[in-house]
């Protein structure tokens, strides 16, 4: 049997008529003689209200049940879903991350996917259920629940469909695909028709629609992704293997992140296994550091800089201050008022000139760079976030990203 993937957000999600206009697509993709598996995020505003509910009770819920409580969310969207499909007549199951086979590694908050075993998701396939699949969560080999981090319902969805080898995964939000920026912030952002795993991946990873994970999972699976509107019949954004033969412009977007804070540790002995003792301790409880910079040793002491989620910065600082006791670090300081802003594109890796029309635009329209930090086919600078927006729109422009055939 063939299957399709679908996965929708929560803001396709948000109240009854919403899940019902869901469950009417789904029921219709069925109809064309497909199996179908969906799969559901938390409905809306869920899960930031099931944070500030724990949060209520007490300033550092334990991580293991803070997990029990996030996964509520999508197993009351997922029910939701199924019976919205039996009303339209269209037989459906339910079933948590446990129930569909979603086995995860025991890091509560952020665990990875170890594992998919399709088994009863396929049982009921073979019985013509549409399977509506709880996303964002998974279980360990110990049967404790576990998410997997913002944007986790990307990963679960993309994971089962390279478990069932379907013709594809389809994610289903409230914006009509992947743009050259936001257009909540570039009125005049371009749709973009196809993207490489890589690229998509690059923007992913500095702030764009989706989940990096999830993008990592399709490329290794060669799972064709494609996202799309809930609300429209507008054909969305196909993100695969293949290169695009399109006339396009080497920078494909602008992509900018918001969470992000910068650790300096200053003075701190610029000898062999300093810095490797830092970033151990932080690795030790989870913590990825981004953008790392250390400056020229004066005197045998060097300051040493690195970012972090901002949402990791409480617990960072913990370690760092920590670590710095022992090392002999001068003073820690931080700053949690920064942003990233990237441009992207596989052109960009043979060609002259992008990191210079990028530092001269935001030069020219006042805005300070902080860090820089760069790829093959990115080039990242952090800046203070409340210049985030005009950064977009600077570069989207220095890049004529609103045109189509663009600038070479």
């Amino acid at each position: 049997m063939d299957v399709i993937v679908q996965k929708y957000g929560g803001s396709s999600l948000a109240d009854p008529a919403k899940v019902k206009l869901v469950a009417r697509r789904i029921a219709r993709t069925q109809e064309r003689g497909v199996g179908v598996v969906a799969v559901c995020s938390a409905m809306g505003d869920t899960t930031d209200d099931l944070l500030l509910l724990a949060h209520q009770i007490t300033s550092r819920p334990d991580t293991r049940e803070l997990d029990v409580l996030l996964s509520t969310g999508e197993m009351i969207s997922c029910s939701l879903v199924a019976m919205a499909l039996e009303a339209e007549g269209c037989r459906a199951v339910s079933l948590t991350g446990l129930q569909a086979g979603i086995q995860t590694e025991s890091s509560f908050g952020r665990a990875r996917i170890a594992a998919v075993e399709p088994t009863r998701i396929l049982e009921e396939l073979n019985k013509g259920k549409v399977v509506v699949v709880a996303g964002f969560q998974g279980v360990t080999d110990g049967r404790d629940i576990t998410t997997l981090g913002r944007g986790g319902s990307d990963t679960s969805a993309v994971a089962l469909a390279a478990a069932l080898s379907a013709l594809r995964c389809e994610i289903y939000t409230d914006v009509g695909g992947i743009y050259t920026a936001d257009p909540r912030i570039v009125p005049t952002a371009r749709k973009i028709d196809e993207i490489d795993y890589q690229e998509m991946l690059e923007l992913a990873s500095m702030g764009a629609k989706m989940q990096p994970r999830s993008i990592e999972l399709g490329a290794l699976y060669e799972v064709p992704i494609e996202v799309s509107s809930t609300f429209t019949e507008v054909q969305g954004t196909l993100i695969h293997g293949g290169g695009s033969m399109e006339v396009r412009n080497r920078v494909r977007g602008i992509a900018y992140d918001l969470n992000v804070a910068k650790i300096t540790v200053r003075r701190v002995p610029d000898q062999p296994g300093i810095a490797a003792s830092y970033f151990e301790a932080l690795a030790s409880k989870g913590i990825s550091v981004d953008t790392i910079v250390q400056n020229t040793s004066k005197e045998g002491l060097t300051d040493l800089s690195f970012t972090v989620a901002r949402t990791d910065l409480p617990l960072a600082l913990e370690q760092v201050v920590a670590e710095s006791g022992n090392s002999g670090g001068e003073e820690v300081i931080h700053d949690a008022s920064l942003g990233k802003v990237s441009i992207v594109g596989t052109g960009m890796r043979n060609a002259p000139g992008f990191a210079s029309r990028m530092f001269r635009s935001l030069a020219d329209s006042e805005i300070n760079i902080d860090m820089i930090t760069t790829s093959e086919i990115r080039i990242t600078c952090i800046i203070n976030e409340s210049l985030i927006p005009k950064a977009v729109q600077v570069l989207h422009d220095a890049f004529v990203l609103d045109n189509e055939e663009g600038e070479i």
